[in-house]
């Protein structure tokens, strides 16, 4: 039995389904994840068991160990490459542990723990995990991205609608909501169609005309991306749900590079101020490069991009 440790998070999470859909063929699966993400693995087929890592409290997390340990792994592979990715690994005491060589991760300490060490020119992160299962037994790549259907969550509009979710994880990657207002006048006045903006539960976002508020957990996000008729997105998980979704649309991009960390396939189409410079810097406000991607280009993408008719 394989052991497959991605805690985390969305989008990371979705650029790993095509690396165990791959390794499905080689032997069981079991995905040890964080319990927030499950739903992102509900129904697929490709894996055998879900695990979780529980770390809301000392007693749900001996709990986890426990359960990790009540299984016999031949082999853990950590696509996170993190301390406490390499770590619940070795917790598991698999026969032995498989990832990335230390200059591809960002905690380099983690590949201490890896019997095995992979080194993969691959630019995108999701040809990384492919190369990955490769090096772990895959018997060839298979590029697919099982995702559930999700359901209702909240109020969409009944006909067509642009879905955005502009808030990331990282503020320096999200594109200013001055900017959305401007689109979805231009959405509401050419094309009589409005923009929705998803956002989490609990979550504030400012009212903008000519755009409707849907909160929703995954669940939702997803039932929202697969009914929208195009999206807008930043470097963040709903956009690679859109992507693995192969849904049209445009995706804004600045101090990260959408080479490595961009919407996979030919779906979305990249929009990058040519002055933005990869830093991934965690930035508290919003990169410039975000604010030199206007309104208009977008606009002017989303309609190339997606084909929208008056």
């Amino acid at each position: 039995m394989i052991l497959v440790v991605r805690l985390g998070a969305m989008g990371d999470i979705i650029h790993t389904l095509p690396a165990v859909a791959s390794l499905k063929a080689a032997a069981p699966i079991t995905w040890i994840i964080e319990p927030k993400w499950a739903y992102l693995l509900e129904g697929n087929p490709h894996v055998d068991r879900i695990a979780f890592l529980d770390r809301s409290s000392p007693a749900t997390l001996l709990n986890s160990w426990r359960d990790l340990r009540a299984q016999s792994y031949d082999l853990a592979i950590d696509f996170q490459g993190l301390l406490k990715s390499a770590f619940t690994a070795s917790a598991a005491l698999p026969a032995r542990i498989l990832g990335f060589d230390q200059r591809l991760i960002r905690e380099r300490a983690a590949a201490v723990f890896y019997a095995d060490r992979v080194l993969t020119t691959a630019a995108h992160v999701v040809d990384r995990n492919l190369d990955l299962a490769v090096a772990a037994g895959a018997p060839m790549r298979i590029c697919t991205f099982p995702l559930p259907p999700g359901h209702p969550e909240g109020d969409l509009p009944s006909g067509d609608f642009v879905l955005a979710s502009p808030l990331a994880g990282w503020r320096s990657k999200q594109w200013p909501l001055d900017y959305y207002r401007a689109l979805a006048a231009r959405l509401r006045s050419e094309f009589h169609m409005p923009l929705v903006l998803n956002a989490a539960p609990g979550t504030e976002l400012p009212a903008i005309d000519g755009a409707a508020h849907h909160f929703s957990g995954i669940p939702g996000l997803i039932h929202a991306t697969r009914r929208a008729a195009a999206i807008i997105g930043v470097d963040s998980g709903p956009m690679h749900i859109a992507a693995a979704l192969a849904k049209p649309g445009v995706a804004i991009f600045g101090p990260t590079d959408p080479a490595r960390n961009g919407p996979y396939g030919d779906s979305l189409r990249v929009l990058r101020s040519p002055t933005a410079a990869t830093s991934y810097k965690r930035g508290a406000t919003i990169d410039e490069s975000m604010r030199n991607v206007s309104p208009d280009q977008v606009f002017d993408a989303l309609r190339s991009a997606c084909c929208l008719t008056r």
